[in-house]
């Protein structure tokens, strides 16, 4: 049977359905914006929206499948974290 949503552009969503798809607070969805930590969104406008396909990505980022699993790629708390300088490098210096 053929996929009915086939050829369709991808669905957005805006910040609380982004978060109740992640099973997070909408709050949660906002510091892991304001912070850096947080799945890839778009502005549109004035609305920030996410797209499911990145929604998932960054939720399986966090996959595991022990406790003792080490992986560089993790999801991280909605907090502040070092800067990496390479996060900076295109930045302009205040001065």
């Amino acid at each position: 049977m053929p996929d009915p949503l086939a050829g369709l552009p991808p669905r957005f969503l805006r910040t609380t359905e982004a978060a109740r798809f992640l099973s997070l607070s909408g709050r949660t969805l906002e510091k892991h914006r304001t912070y850096g930590t947080g799945p890839a969104y778009r502005k549109i406008g004035g609305r920030v929206v996410y797209s499911v396909e990145d929604l998932q990505a960054w939720a399986d980022r966090g996959q595991k499948r022990s406790t003792s699993d080490v992986c560089a790629d993790e999801v991280l708390p909605a907090k502040r974290h070092p800067a990496s300088p390479l996060a900076y490098a295109g930045a302009p210096r205040r001065g």
